[in-house]
């Protein structure tokens, strides 16, 4: 009943100062819309990385050529001709939790269908390809083992291809030109979008690497390995064990710097995500910190309350009202600007990060555990600094409040 009475009082002492009230509450209505929309962006970068990342393969590995010093120059990963297709099948024959393997080798050319050209990536690759990179044919097909026997002249284009070619045309069953020789198309691959660098993965042409190495590139080393681990827990073990491989198949001497590199996107990932993670929570704290100066200006308007309502806190002490009932009346009334500015910024913080969203062309993962973290930061917020105010109105003389002008 006296919690009730009590209730009842806040909000009328609340109600009958509407716009201190609402200035008062603003500073917590900034501060969790600020903390949610923030936090928000903030996980929003996170899934565009993981995302990208997961596009490429999940559980790979990707060995390149390079670095190397000789001659006293370093190489760039892929710079030097040191793998071969033989190290991809050894890696496959040799190493355990090894799903899949793909060499790959790659070149800029000019493609041709009719009067339309287009400038793009021609990867040389084997069927395992699909399964390591996570590729999906939408239209068509993709190329077999007998067409990379025999060097077919076959090829399977990414999305962005198909558009500036064919448009609305399906490419199943064209020709097209690469390098002046024709190749049919056989397939079309589903979109990837964008990798973690901003490249576009639809932009591409893929024919079997026997076909690119010899009729296309001229070569017989491969640009790069792809690995497929069978469980991420291996990553490493696997690394190691294809590292010791490599430096034995291409007798490197102790201590001599490899001619290969081997990069793990799992661990890229691992790192990525940690980044964006400390930005994430930077964010946060930044947006946190007009919570608590939201917290200052409830204290400060609250004590200044206490000081207009002196002479009303001697009358109800001297009527019976105790130390406790004094001050509850007032941690009620800072705990409910809290409650009311934090569920009005939460309705404003997930609009803002809708609308970031929608309108600014970025993504945007709204979290409840920011939701509720936020909320229950600003309600901490009212209880602590309303504390020194509830604690000094309690304290007054009852005598010296009922004489005070």
């Amino acid at each position: 009943m006296l919690f009730t009475e009590l209730l009842k009082m806040a909000a009328l002492s609340l109600v009958a100062n509407k716009m201190r009230t609402l200035l008062t509450m603003l500073g917590i209505i900034i501060g969790v819309a600020a903390v949610i929309a923030m936090v928000s962006v903030g996980m929003g970068v996170k899934k565009n990385v993981v995302d990208s990342i997961s596009r490429l393969g999940s559980n790979m590995l990707v060995i390149m050529s390079g670095s190397s010093n000789r001659g006293g120059m370093r190489g760039a990963a892929g710079s030097v001709t040191t793998l071969t297709y033989a190290d991809a099948e050894a890696i496959k024959d040799k190493i355990k939790y090894v799903a899949h393997v793909s060499p790959t080798v790659q070149g800029s050319y000019q493609v041709v269908y009719g009067h339309e050209n287009w400038n793009t990536t021609v990867t040389g690759v084997i069927p395992e390809y699909v399964s390591v990179q996570s590729l999906e044919v939408q239209n068509g097909l993709f190329f077999g083992e007998h067409d990379v026997d025999v060097r077919n002249r076959v090829a399977v284009i990414g999305a962005t291809v198909a558009t500036n070619l064919f448009d609305s045309v399906n490419p199943v069953g064209k020709k097209i030109r690469i390098g002046n020789a024709p190749y049919t198309i056989i397939g079309v691959l589903k979109s990837k979008g964008q990798s973690a660098g901003g490249q576009d993965q639809d932009d591409v042409v893929l024919i079997p690497l026997t076909t690119a190495q010899e009729r296309l590139l001229g070569i017989t080393h491969v640009r790069s390995i792809n690995v497929q681990v069978t469980d991420a827990d291996k990553m490493n073990e696997v690394q190691s064990n294809i590292e010791k491989l490599l430096r034995q198949r291409h007798r490197i001497r102790a201590g001599a710097e490899d001619d290969f590199n081997v990069r793990n996107l799992t661990s890229i990932m691992e790192t990525m995500s940690s980044t964006t993670t400390m930005i994430t929570l930077l964010l946060g704290s930044i947006a946190g910190i007009s919570l608590i100066v939201g917290g200052i200006g409830i204290m400060n308007i609250m004590m200044v309350s206490v000081t207009e309502r002196t002479r009303e806190i001697g009358i109800r002490k001297a009527i019976g009202a105790t130390y406790n009932s004094i001050m509850m009346q007032f941690l009620i009334e800072s705990t409910m600007i809290s409650i009311i500015g934090g569920l009005i910024g939460i309705v404003i913080g997930v609009g803002v990060a809708q609308a970031i969203s929608k309108f600014g062309n970025f993504t945007t993962v709204i979290s409840g555990l920011s939701i509720a973290a936020s909320f229950g930061f600003s309600l901490f917020v009212g209880i602590f600094f309303g504390m020194l105010p509830a604690r000094k109105a309690a304290r007054l003389d009852p005598i010296d409040a009922l004489r005070y002008e």
